[in-house]
């Protein structure tokens, strides 16, 4: 019986590890984009507004594959940056 209960935690175990798996490093498995909300997405914008100097947020994501936030900014001549910043809230690079 109790041989049973070990095989038993095993699979559920095996189950489990399966279920968390890290994504693989294409961009094939990626899921859809979650915006940033509430009170991070006004400081999100703030820090990225500050950062191109003015425009407005068209975008925003959370978790992005670049950095743990991603701000779009259009600015006043149409072009468009991606402000990346870390969970903190800095500039961690732009695209």
């Amino acid at each position: 019986m109790l041989g049973g209960l070990g095989g038993a935690a095993v699979v559920a175990g095996s189950a489990g590890a399966q279920g968390h798996q890290l994504p693989d490093a294409d961009d094939s498995n990626e899921g859809p984009d979650i915006p940033i909300t509430g009170a991070d997405l006004e400081r999100a914008s703030a820090v990225a507004l500050d950062f191109t100097g003015g425009g407005r947020v068209t975008d925003s994501e959370v978790e992005d594959e670049e950095s743990y936030y991603e701000v779009e900014v259009t600015l006043d001549d149409g072009s468009e940056i991606d402000v990346q910043l870390d969970e903190e809230f800095l500039v961690v690079g732009t695209d």
